[in-house]
């Protein structure tokens, strides 16, 4: 896989010299507006509310991150200028009201926003969360597959890096049906793994992948038979991979990361893991900031400590050959043959 200059340059800010990617998510919109609106009483969070948060989450955790993941609802507009420029920026495409129906889930942007609009201000990524079963109707895997196919299509346009979140999900049979963002009980990793194999295929241009533990991450427990699952991930993914903790408690997103680090995990991308125990103190402010000043950067410093020692620099990915990750032409026909959007 070779890299064209604006690919190339967006995985770079993603990670920190050495090729290793620890990124927070802030983009959440469910599981931080639910939380908010039960507190106050209210049938929709306060716009300010919501905003206030993720301005905080801004403020307190991105000294150690590399790479922030922002929202156009509320994190691009109340905390841009509060992100550093040393950071990445990674900004989310799907909205988060999905669409359910008899045969699974189908994803869709958010209104009035898109690809150009992200590259155009200057992110230096594009995130997507697909949710994806393999045994969903036809029909609707079908239009997952559109889906994700267009924005990869876009993206190669624009030359700005794709970054595909999966995730599993209940369909109307299975025991504990839920539209919560929570990882799946009782999910299979054949459907984890079957996900991922789909989506690694090069017509849907995906630059890195966001995954969920292919077990429930309480059951990540060292064993081997848990790490094959997660080798046979990294296997299938064939490019740059990262961790999401889709809720996990710190302790087992912890086990997460270490099994995924050692199949070949470039880092993670999480959010609730680190922050949720502070956002418990809503609506006392002074509480979830010395939360997020303690605890919250603490849990930060120890997971991006165990990548430092264990994750896989992104650019030595199998995927780029034995010279590692380079964009051509790397030469004088450069400028011949970049194509204008």
């Amino acid at each position: 896989m070779n890299l064209t200059p604006g690919k190339l340059w967006g995985l770079r800010r993603m990670a920190d010299a050495k090729g290793i990617c620890k990124m927070t998510a802030v983009d959440q919109r469910p599981p931080i507006k639910a939380p908010i609106a039960k507190a106050l009483g209210v049938a929709e969070a306060p716009w300010a509310e919501v905003a206030r948060f993720k301005r905080l989450l801004v403020e307190t955790l991105q000294d150690g991150s590399t790479a922030l993941l922002l929202d156009p609802h509320y994190a691009v507009p109340h905390a841009i200028d509060a992100l550093s420029p040393a950071r990445g920026l990674i900004v989310t495409l799907e909205d988060s009201v999905f669409t359910d129906t008899p045969g699974g889930r189908l994803s869709s942007d958010i209104d009035d926003w898109s690809v150009g609009k992200i590259k155009r201000m200057g992110g230096d990524a594009v995130k997507v969360l697909a949710w994806y079963r393999p045994d969903a109707a036809p029909e609707v895997c079908r239009a997952q597959h559109d889906y994700v196919r267009r924005i990869g299509d876009e993206c190669a346009r624009l030359d700005i890096p794709f970054l595909l979140e999966l995730l599993v999900y209940p369909l109307a049979a299975d025991a504990d049906t839920t539209k919560d963002y929570v990882e799946m009980k009782a999910k299979k990793a054949d459907h984890v793994l079957a996900s991922v194999a789909e989506f690694a295929r090069p017509e849907y241009g995906v630059d890195v992948f966001k995954l969920e533990s292919p077990v429930n991450a309480d059951e990540a427990d060292g064993s081997a038979a848990v790490q094959a699952a997660f080798d046979e991930m990294g296997r299938l993914a064939g490019r740059p991979w990262v961790m999401l903790s889709a809720g996990a408690g710190q302790a087992a997103f912890r086990r997460v990361l270490e099994h995924a680090f050692r199949a070949g995990a470039s880092g993670f991308l999480a959010g609730r893991a680190i922050w949720l125990d502070a956002f418990a103190h809503y609506p006392d402010w002074a509480a979830i900031e010395a939360g997020l000043r303690g605890g919250a950067r603490a849990y930060l410093d120890e997971i991006a400590a165990l990548a430092d020692a264990h994750a896989v620099p992104w650019f030595t990915h199998p995927c780029y050959g034995a010279g590692g990750a380079r964009f051509a032409p790397a030469d004088a026909s450069f400028r011949h043959t970049y194509l204008e959007a």
